[in-house]
């Protein structure tokens, strides 16, 4: 169970590092998020069940996950309309995209080959492939995002997020960059559907309910901990806080919870964390000395 949910933990690490591209650089919540997680899954399954391999079929996944991300950047720039409504609005059109991919609410992987199949050679131990897999295509995306950032483009994708009218006073085209950041983070969130469906096992047209939730722990559980770190710090950091994440459910597991009523209880720890600033600053100011008094 512990190797199972570290496993769990870096697949959806991958959710986590996609949101914080929109959530913590551009500074606006993306709620494409919901349909491009199943999105990938989606197209994933279904390629791998019509006779592609597990590979192709988890790229194909990714460019369901960019195009999704491209029509919500195209609403919010060019169509002027609002980006928490603009992700809505694709996210529900999502559900029938899914639906007309899978052709039924569920795909199964039953006897149909997975990535995990490529490690069977080395006769891991149980769930080991989970975790090699995860590892893999984190410090891919990571390296890719650090590479990214560094450059002239992934500067100015910063700057936009960061002051969006001195940003533009410079010349860069923020609404491409916008466009360009929803592309790309649909794109990372749809490789983290595809590798979560896939070692699920199946997919499912309701399976990205809530899954910004879980994406958002992995970002303020790894901030709450950490406190100020550097960019490559805090990608490691929303990491930690999946895994971190994933093991706290385990434990509730462990403590008999019904599992039926994980998502309220996945929602109250992240208001916990989101709070942990305010706590903190509250019980500061509590014990903080009055005026003339010696500390």
């Amino acid at each position: 169970m512990l190797v199972s949910s570290i496993g769990q933990g870096l697949l959806w690490a991958i959710l986590g590092l996609g949101i914080f591209m929109t959530y913590r650089i551009l500074n606006f919540p993306d709620m494409t998020t919901e349909g491009s997680f199943p999105l990938g899954g989606a197209v994933c399954l279904t390629a791998i069940t019509n006779g592609i391999s597990p590979f192709w079929s988890t790229i194909l996944g990714i460019l369901a996950g960019m195009a999704a991300g491209l029509v919500t950047g195209l609403l919010y720039t060019k169509g002027k309309i609002p980006i928490i409504l603009a992700g809505i609005l694709v996210m529900s059109g999502l559900n029938s995209v899914i639906l007309f991919v899978m052709k039924s609410p569920n795909v199964s992987l039953l006897n149909k080959p997975r990535l995990h199949d490529y490690f069977t050679r080395f006769h891991l131990p149980e769930n080991f492939d989970s975790v090699i897999i995860g590892l893999i295509a984190l410090v891919i995306i990571i390296s890719l995002l650090l590479f990214f950032f560094n450059t002239r483009l992934g500067q100015a994708y910063i700057a936009t997020g960061d002051n969006e009218v001195m940003a533009r006073s410079f010349g860069i085209h923020t609404d491409s960059m916008k466009i360009l950041g929803l592309t790309l983070s649909n794109g990372v969130i749809a490789l983290s559907g595809a590798l979560v469906c896939q070692n699920d096992g199946y997919a499912n047209v309701n399976k990205g309910i809530g899954v910004i939730v879980i994406g958002l722990a992995s970002i303020i559980i790894g901030e709450v901990i950490f406190g100020e770190l550097s960019l490559a710090e805090r990608l490691v950091a929303i990491v930690i806080g999946s895994i971190l994440y994933q093991l706290l459910i385990l434990a509730v597991i462990k403590l008999h919870f019904d599992t039926t009523y994980l998502k309220i209880i996945s929602s109250m720890i992240l208001a916990i964390c989101l709070m942990v600033p305010q706590i903190k600053s509250a019980l500061n100011l509590h014990f903080l000395p009055e005026k003339g008094e010696k500390k």
